[in-house]
């Protein structure tokens, strides 16, 4: 069974396996504070539970408590290694916080996963004059592909360069549609 819990903040639900609420609504930690229940979208895109608590010397402490972490510390904390550290989405909506879609990475992987700052909107493809160079990195240094006439011509190229060094878990653009390539409805 799927669980969408709605989030305070947002118009957006959290996707979650009945396993994981039935341990959220369960859990006496979780169950006290209405985890559940007061969860927010996070600037970042994730689900968070955020809590100010009143210190004993008077001072205040905010506690956040990052959803997609808090599932994976609990339900898959046997496939976190060394290296494979961090939390993810398989498929980065962090939003999906499925048994199937957590997965620890390491932080080369997460790198390669955040969204582009690219002004052209493509991971590794930046403009020059009037054309397109595309780009990727591998071993911390940056490798020219080549430059192309449009945008979407080298996001391919950097798509095929990604898939070549990285498999599956290097970035892929997705490739938006040019100007007439649209069909009339």
């Amino acid at each position: 069974m799927l669980y969408k819990i709605k989030l305070k903040n947002a118009d957006d639900n959290v996707l979650l396996d009945a396993e994981v609420y039935e341990w959220l609504t369960s859990d006496p930690y979780l169950s006290k504070m209405d985890f559940i229940n007061n969860l927010r979208k996070h600037s970042s895109g994730c689900a968070v539970f955020q809590k100010t608590w009143k210190k004993e010397d008077g001072s205040f402490m905010t506690e956040t408590l990052y959803l997609h972490k808090v599932v994976a510390e609990k339900f898959l904390i046997d496939t976190k290694t060394k290296t494979e550290n961090l939390v993810g989405a398989k498929n980065n909506n962090k939003l999906d916080c499925r048994l199937e879609n957590i997965v620890y990475r390491s932080r080369a992987v997460a790198s390669r996963k955040r969204k582009t700052s690219s002004k052209t909107g493509y991971t590794g493809v930046y403009q020059e004059n009037q054309r397109y160079r595309a780009v990727i990195s591998l071993n911390g240094k940056s490798m020219h592909i080549g430059m192309f006439d449009s945008p979407e011509e080298a996001a391919l190229a950097y798509n095929r360069k990604s898939l070549e060094f990285y498999g599956d878990t290097g970035k892929l653009n997705t490739i938006r549609p040019t100007a007439g390539d649209e069909k009339p409805e």
